[in-house]
């Protein structure tokens, strides 16, 4: 589209499904190149991804941006593309939903350190503080249950 000029930094954070540690050190790089591609495919550039075993930040320069639909095809086809290569036993699927906060362009470099440094980050703060921190920050309205929790099964 002509005449339409942006530029819009987020950072997403999505978990493994109910926070299962299992994103080896063997493979994860693998994964965040992966994840980087389809993104590249949907017109946008990565400026930081990592994480830790059980959830990912990607620090995204978005051009037009429809965020449902990137974080959809980001976690569905890497899904795919994990079980495709038996990296899990059984199935692997990323949970439900996502965070999403931007970013001006000053806070850039801050946040592309931020998220290098996770497993740093990671020794003094467990995820879900690091996660309500986030909301909190940017004020989101947020229900305490569904912050990325396991799924609780009733067994009868």
């Amino acid at each position: 589209m002509g005449n339409t000029y942006t530029q819009i930094h987020i950072q997403s954070v999505f978990t493994v499904q109910n926070r299962d540690c299992i994103i080896r050190k063997a493979w994860k790089d693998q994964l965040y190149k992966y994840v980087n591609a389809i993104i590249q495919s949907n017109g946008h550039k990565v400026l930081a991804i990592n994480g830790m075993p059980d959830h990912i930040h990607v620090f995204l320069g978005c051009g037009q941006l429809n965020l449902s639909r990137l974080m959809q095809d980001v976690k569905g086809d890497s899904s795919k593309w994990i079980n495709e290569r038996g990296f899990v036993k059984g199935k692997f699927s990323w949970q439900e939903g996502y965070g999403a906060f931007s970013y001006s362009k000053s806070h850039v470099n801050k946040v592309i350190d931020y998220i290098r440094n996770q497993e740093e980050h990671h020794r003094r703060k467990a995820f879900i503080e690091e996660y309500t921190e986030l909301l909190e920050k940017f004020e989101v309205d947020f229900d305490q249950r569904y912050i990325f929790k396991p799924i609780e099964y009733d067994i009868e």
